[in-house]
């Protein structure tokens, strides 16, 4: 379908079947459906009608990467952006107005953790605060998750405290759960004790996978999952490919992935729940590797050049970027089973779009988003982000 003559295609658009319609309208990238929704009031309705896709990890909903830029001395000055893999695109989004630098992106919501804790949803800002956290945290992993009653609740694991990290180990290790209803936190089952080394948020990665909240430590190397039903951790395990520097636990295509380096190599390896084996699945070709890095000094072959590198992923995608290099933002993608042969293929991100101010943190997430979420109402809540 072109976008140049919508007046003309919408007569022959009229006369489809509504379901196949939907089918169609459901294989546009969004940035198209925010345009097709201006050519008239039955195209609108259809499109915001639109049904979200059956599961994250629905090939018409490839997750968008999303870059949050703090500014270094005007909240003024922050800039958002979206990267949509379907248009191969950057999309400017409207700047986070909150002032609070403590940012953490989750299921098409942004969080700040301090000084009080209050969510948006990403693509309409309208912040909304909680109830006081019983132990407040910076950088702490965060997810929203579904009960067995189709409710939806957020958990919150480790991080540091508001006032330079001065805990006792059992506050360091808390995990706190939120319910949107009662705007409560509840303390459950704290972080395995193993873990008290690596209580940082440089060495901790996560992963909502089936039901289970997975914590990783680049620390140690030990894994350990949360329940979503009973609240209770399982035993510490290793996780440990070898030549393994460091790596971030990701949940994509109905699988635990874990992406990090390996000498110069960035390698993705599959995670059997359970028994924590791994096999690798891709590669990142070389060029693009070294592409994500400063490269001035041929002659360096530190792969600690390699450590400002972040690897986040869902449905089927892996997006893997260096976000110390605020201005380039150079990325690229894997999609697992992309390629000729069910192979995972990558592919290079474009730049960012020119002005990119100078930031001195950047929040980078990724997530599904619909059609819906661009037309989501303004008092959109954290259940929302599910059933969306």
């Amino acid at each position: 379908m072109s976008d140049n003559n919508p007046e003309i295609e919408s007569s022959t658009f009229n006369t489809l079947n509504h379901d196949v319609t939907e089918s169609i309208l459901s294989h546009l990238p969004i940035p198209s459906l925010v345009r097709f929704t201006l050519v008239s009031k039955q195209w609108r309705s259809i499109i915001t009608s639109l049904p979200p896709s059956p599961s994250p990890s629905s090939s018409s909903s490839p997750p968008w990467l999303f870059l949050f830029g703090l500014h270094n001395t005007s909240s003024f000055h922050n800039q958002s952006f979206a990267f949509d893999p379907l248009s191969n695109s950057w999309l400017r989004l409207p700047p986070s107005s909150s002032s609070s630098d403590h940012l953490v992106g989750s299921n098409r919501f942004l969080f700040t953790t301090a000084p009080r804790f209050s969510f948006s949803p990403i693509l309409k800002p309208n912040w909304r605060f909680t109830s006081p956290v019983l132990f407040p945290r910076i950088n702490p992993l965060l997810s929203v998750f579904t009960t067995l009653s189709n409710s939806s609740k957020l958990i919150l694991v480790g991080g540091s405290s508001r006032i330079g990290g001065l805990v006792d180990i059992e506050e360091r290790l808390a995990v706190q759960v939120y319910d949107p209803v009662l705007d409560s936190w509840e303390l459950c089952s704290p972080l395995p004790a193993d873990f008290r080394s690596g209580q940082d948020h440089q060495t901790l990665t996560s992963a909502l996978f089936k039901r289970r909240f997975y914590v990783f430590d680049n620390y140690s190397y030990f894994i350990s999952s949360f329940c979503l039903d009973s609240y209770t951790w399982s035993d510490v395990q290793t996780l440990k490919p070898p030549g393994l520097s460091f790596a971030f636990l990701n949940s994509c295509n109905g699988m635990l992935v874990l992406g990090g380096m390996c000498g110069f190599s960035f390698n993705l390896w599959s995670i059997e729940e359970g028994s924590m084996e791994f096999s690798e699945i891709a590669v990142m070709p070389e060029d693009l590797l070294f592409g994500l890095v400063d490269n001035e000094d041929e002659e360096e072959e530190d792969s600690n050049k390699f450590r400002s590198l972040k690897c986040v992923g869902s449905g089927n995608l892996v997006y893997v970027f260096n976000d110390d290099c605020h201005k380039k933002f150079p990325a690229c993608v894997c999609e697992i089973g992309g390629g000729e042969n069910g192979k995972c293929s990558w592919r290079r991100v474009p730049c960012l779009p020119s002005p990119v101010n100078k930031f001195h943190k950047v929040v980078s997430f990724c997530s599904t988003v619909s059609i819906s979420d661009v037309f989501r109402p303004e008092d959109a809540h954290i259940g929302d982000s599910i059933r969306a």
